[in-house]
């Protein structure tokens, strides 16, 4: 089985940045963002301000702590 990982577009506190993530964690964000009402470039930047190492890894660790509740 292939994982294809994509490159999504957000901004982070008012900055346009990508993001590479496998299409399935980009689903799961905008659900996260939908459930917390929020938007999804305000859930990407509260996770950018908190992450150690590179934001496509601590995304992904954010959407399994968050599914794991």
């Amino acid at each position: 089985m292939t994982q294809s990982i994509g490159k999504y577009s957000v901004a982070i506190d008012g900055h346009r940045t990508s993001v590479s993530l496998e299409p399935e964690f980009w689903q799961a964000l905008k659900e996260i963002a939908a459930k917390r009402q929020e938007s999804l470039s305000d859930l990407v930047s509260e996770v950018d301000r908190t992450r150690e190492g590179n934001l496509s890894s601590a995304l992904r660790v954010f959407v399994l702590r968050e599914f794991g509740k």
